[in-house]
């Protein structure tokens, strides 16, 4: 048995949570607040036998997307007398970071 944790976007989760559903895996998850991008993230578990992970990676590749956004690392300063601005950045959100552990032991109560 494996265990995989995908760490996704919160834009993705219900339409990967929905897609693996209808595949047959029974997913939890976790959503989380975001940092300075303002945008949360969901941590989905999914416990799957060693011959279905392949199958769980391609439906996460086709369900998480990445896209770019633009952002401010600082925030606008007030009061200073250049009146400073940061320059926006342009960053990739979305897509997955997966992690698939063994499982030592599997127990359901």
């Amino acid at each position: 048995m494996k265990l995989i944790i995908a760490v996704i976007h919160d834009e993705d989760s219900y339409k990967l949570t929905e897609r693996l559903n209808k595949s047959g895996f029974m997913a939890t998850k976790l959503a989380s607040t975001g940092g300075f991008l303002k945008t949360g993230n969901t941590t989905i578990f999914i416990g799957v036998p060693k011959d279905k992970v392949d199958e769980v990676i391609e439906i996460i590749k086709k369900e998480c997307k990445t896209n770019k956004q633009m952002s401010l690392l600082n925030p606008p300063v007030a009061g200073m007398p250049d009146g400073y601005l940061p320059y926006p950045i342009e960053v990739t959100v979305g897509g997955a970071t997966v992690f698939v552990i063994d499982v030592d032991q599997y127990i359901k109560i």
